[in-house]
């Protein structure tokens, strides 16, 4: 799984049914929840 930074548990957790995306320029983002808080968190990938 992938890492994100949750902004909420001030921590890098494993995110929870990560989905992929693109940002509004056409950069590449994984997009997940967080699983202790729920809240969603993002990490930004490469090109």
């Amino acid at each position: 799984m992938v890492e994100a930074y949750c902004v909420k548990c001030k921590k890098k957790v494993e995110m929870k049914d990560g989905k992929e995306s693109k940002t509004a320029k056409g950069t590449r983002m994984m997009k997940g929840k967080c699983p202790s808080c729920g809240i969603v968190v993002c990490r930004i990938l490469g090109k």
